[in-house]
């Protein structure tokens, strides 16, 4: 359950109530991770906390929590180790609604705020579960997706003639905590099922109900026939036909 009070604090004690702008990604440790492991855990001595040869973001009551905000790949080793002791559950921050901010390298200078014509969903998580599918059946393993608003810095390094296009990410600052859609048992990705599909569909169909696009669509049925949510009944062309098992 979200404890937008609980939130606003940790990410005050990250960024400051007056924080000043120029200031921002100062931090060796990036704002969006830094604020979700002082949310889930406010207890700096439950955090950093080596176990075996790696370092766990939190480890509390028996359990470890990582926050993950890109490349899954990387926590392979990690999960080999963990997941034989404890219950690990790997949070990923997804950005719901953005505001992007350019900031001029040789100035200093910030542009104005502009909202991002891109809104995200718990879908886009799906291309980094893909990358620990392994992993995925675990009954030690819980994914935790949480949607935030937030503001994203970039700098104005591009190789466009604007420098926007190929530019590098400065920071993100998250503003509100929206929605955590939770994993804890493989029937849970039934939630990534559309309503509205037919009993028998293709990933086409299965995007459109989504409202993806078609190799997102390709990716997620692939986790789903994975984790045994659908199966392949036959082919219509080169595309594979499914349907869900659960009901």
């Amino acid at each position: 359950m979200i404890n937008q009070e609980k939130f606003d604090t940790a990410r005050k004690k990250i960024i400051g109530v007056d924080r000043q702008r120029l200031g921002i990604g100062t931090l060796a440790e990036k704002s969006v991770h830094a604020i979700l492991k002082n949310y889930y855990e406010p207890d700096e001595d439950r955090q950093e906390i080596p176990i075996d040869n790696y370092v766990a973001d939190i480890y509390a009551d028996g359990e470890i929590i990582e926050i993950q905000t890109r490349q899954f790949d990387k926590l392979r080793g990690k999960l080999s180790c963990f997941l034989a002791q404890y219950p690990v559950t790997i949070v990923y921050p997804i950005p719901r609604q953005k505001w992007l901010i350019w900031i001029d390298e040789e100035s200093g200078e910030l542009s104005a705020r502009r909202k991002s014509p891109v809104k995200g969903n718990p879908y886009m998580a799906f291309a980094e579960l893909y990358k620990i599918k392994m992993f995925l059946k675990d009954p030690n393993l819980r994914i935790r997706l949480v949607l935030l608003d937030m503001e994203e810095y970039r700098l104005l390094n591009g190789w466009s003639k604007d420098r926007k296009k190929g530019s590098s990410r400065y920071d993100r600052i998250p503003l509100e905590l929206v929605e955590e859609v939770e994993i804890t048992r493989l029937e849970d990705y039934m939630q990534f099922v559309p309503y509205e599909l037919e009993d028998i569909f293709t990933s086409r169909e299965f995007a459109r109900a989504a409202h993806i696009p078609v190799p997102l669509a390709q990716t997620v049925l692939h986790i789903l026939y994975h984790v045994g949510i659908v199966t392949r009944v036959g082919k219509k062309g080169n595309q594979y036909v499914y349907t869900v098992l659960y009901n």
